[in-house]
């Protein structure tokens, strides 16, 4: 503890000033010291804070990113889902269509297939025709 510059003459019996000089020197430099101190502290806390509110934009920032990001990949698997929803329509929808078209082909092979075997008995019934015809007039004609 520092003594008072007034109670020097009590604590030294000569009181000389030059005492009482480098008491209020030091008096002055321990005032002094505290205030520094203490606008450190103070400057020491606001850089702190600063450097709180600055690490707290910085994650809200990379955050309000990483949400952003987030919800973009869900809409894209949902979209994702929904095409694929689509295309397993769109695949049964062919394979319906491609099971008619060979239904409707495999009819229309079977229809040419009984015009040709009516061509076929229309043919063979119009020789059997003539054949009659001819046996007849061979057999009148005798």
């Amino acid at each position: 503890m520092i003594p008072k510059a007034e109670n020097i003459e009590s604590w030294h019996p000569a009181g000389g000033q030059l005492e009482v000089a480098l008491l209020q020197i030091m008096q002055r430099h321990h005032h002094e010291s505290l205030c520094q101190r203490k606008q450190t502290e103070r400057a020491k806390m606001d850089a702190v804070r600063s450097a709180a509110r600055v690490a707290d934009l910085l994650v809200a920032t990379v955050d309000g990113g990483v949400q952003e990001l987030y919800i973009n990949e869900k809409r894209i698997e949902l979209e994702a889902r929904a095409l694929l929803a689509t295309i397993a329509w769109y695949r049964k929808q062919t394979d319906q269509w491609l099971a008619a078209t060979n239904a409707i082909n495999s009819v229309l092979k079977e229809i040419g297939d009984f015009e040709n075997w009516m061509k076929i008995m229309d043919f063979d019934s119009c020789l059997s025709d003539g054949l009659q015809a001819d046996a007849f007039r061979t057999m009148v004609g005798n």
